[in-house]
């Protein structure tokens, strides 16, 4: 599935493979897309999958699956926190957070695990 979708009035373009799909049909509750944008040293992206949330800022993106935008800092910029896969975080007030909203998001089902990213127009999104 390929569509273009309304994230928070701005347009993002979803891609759900075939497999997760099957995935999500198969599940009783929504599958939840942290889509987090990391700001410290250096700018990283990345989509964390949760099966629960208690975020309200949470949209509805097709049946079973819900997402929502986190840009992110870190307290300090170290070397040794970012070469960890989970450095210490808090959330990052941004003005204009809409002007850093995805332009796309990918989600696909592969070997047991959930992939997924987002990225912007001129990045290469990944086939689903």
């Amino acid at each position: 599935m390929q569509r273009m979708i309304t994230f928070k009035g701005r347009p993002l373009k979803l891609t759900v493979s075939q497999r997760a799909q099957a995935q999500l049909a198969r599940r009783t509750s929504p599958l939840f897309l942290e889509m987090e944008l990391y700001f410290s040293c250096l700018i990283r992206k990345r989509v964390l999958v949760h099966e629960s949330t208690d975020d309200l800022d949470a949209v509805t993106l097709a049946d079973k699956l819900m997402a929502w935008f986190r840009p992110v800092v870190t307290e300090t910029c170290a070397m040794r926190d970012v070469e960890r896969d989970n450095p210490p975080v808090k959330d990052m007030p941004i003005l204009n957070p809409e002007r850093f909203y995805p332009h796309w998001l990918t989600l696909d089902y592969r070997r047991g695990k959930w992939l997924a990213d987002f990225g912007y127009v001129g990045s290469k999104a990944r086939s689903a």
